[in-house]
């Protein structure tokens, strides 16, 4: 069998729904999410229930070792043309040599999916690799950054046609982070309190359902940051510092740096004058994303930036403990929005 290709979530998950099984699936990574998606959809969706008695087996890495695995994967399947072997917390399987040589020669009547979990396989193993690939799919999964969760969010509403508006997307994407399977519950959430008349995801639905402040959040702090709204900006500030549980420090500084270190790359664009030139060289999905880049790049000189970018770096170290024996987050973030709007 010819080594297999990089692949990608959606390209797995396209050949699963057109029932084009591997023989070995090999799902690894710190991106949970991704793993139990495809481990969920095989355990579902490769044989009919009156066969998953005696044909589909969820093993566990603690509890079996390679040999075991290899041997209920050489089984022949029962009244069926299919059986599936799923392991989960695969990371915890010692000494591989014998999937290693079941890799080389896996049966053609199993599917063994084998769920790696918070890592990925030793990349000095290169045969276990290559007899992975040899068998069938390697997949790693990844986490995503703060800048991919936008679209992340979009493309799971879109799919169950439902809308949302950049604001609501980015107050969702602030509030919950990169967990994506709590990220996806809080989504389903959302879905299920919307009317069949208006499947539209608002900074209203956001506030109502997951509790994130239409008024005051990391997005409108971030409007108010590019636009130099110092009233606005303290409002938002000392909302938070009132009300901890809203949000903190450490959520706003990635978001602040990440907006500033864009905003240094926008000032190097061959063309900065031009919104769709910005949004290209920033590699934005929208040329409307580069508003606030344009917006930044009049309200901010390329020097303040390259200061403030070393600010926050300096406020996240003190967020940390370094330098800083007892100055509270709050004024720590009061510190940083006085140096940026000053």
């Amino acid at each position: 069998m010819a080594e297999a290709k990089n692949v990608s979530f959606d390209s797995i998950m396209a050949d699963l729904k057109a029932r084009q099984f591997a023989l070995v699936y090999y799902l690894m990574g710190d991106e949970s999410y991704y793993i139990d998606q495809i481990a969920d959809y095989i355990a579902e969706h490769v044989l009919q229930p009156e066969e998953r008695d005696f044909n589909q087996t969820v093993l566990f890495g603690s509890d079996v070792n390679a040999s075991q695995i290899a041997d209920y994967a050489r089984r022949y399947p029962m009244m069926s043309e299919k059986q599936v072997i799923i392991v989960k917390e695969a990371q915890n399987v010692k000494n591989t040599e014998a999937l290693e040589r079941y890799f080389k020669q896996p049966m053609p009547s199993t599917i063994l999916v084998m769920c790696h979990k918070n890592g990925t396989v030793d990349g000095r193993k290169r045969e276990y690799v290559k007899a992975i690939r040899s068998a069938g799919v390697l997949f790693e999964s990844k986490k995503l950054s703060d800048k991919e969760l936008p679209l992340f969010i979009e493309r799971y509403l879109s799919a169950r046609q439902v809308s949302i508006d950049p604001k609501s997307t980015q107050m969702i994407a602030d509030n919950i982070g990169a967990d994506l399977s709590r990220l996806t519950s809080e989504l389903d959430k959302v879905i299920l309190s919307l009317p069949e008349q208006d499947r539209r995801v608002t900074p209203q639905v956001v506030e109502d359902q997951i509790g994130v402040s239409k008024d005051f959040n990391g997005f409108e702090l971030r409007t108010a940051i590019v636009n130099k709204n110092v009233f606005k900006a303290n409002q938002i500030i000392k909302y938070f510092d009132e009300n901890p549980k809203a949000g903190s420090i450490y959520s706003f500084l990635p978001l602040l740096f990440n907006f500033f270190q864009n905003l240094m790359i926008a000032y190097y664009s061959p063309n900065p004058k031009s919104q769709e030139a910005v949004a290209d060289w920033l590699e934005l999905r929208n040329p409307w994303a580069a508003k606030d880049y344009m917006t930044g790049m009049r309200n901010y000189s390329g020097m303040k930036v390259m200061q403030i970018i070393s600010k926050i770096r300096e406020i996240d170290a003190k967020s940390k403990g370094l330098d800083n024996p007892n100055t509270p987050p709050g004024e720590l973030m009061k510190e940083l929005i006085f140096y940026i709007l000053h």
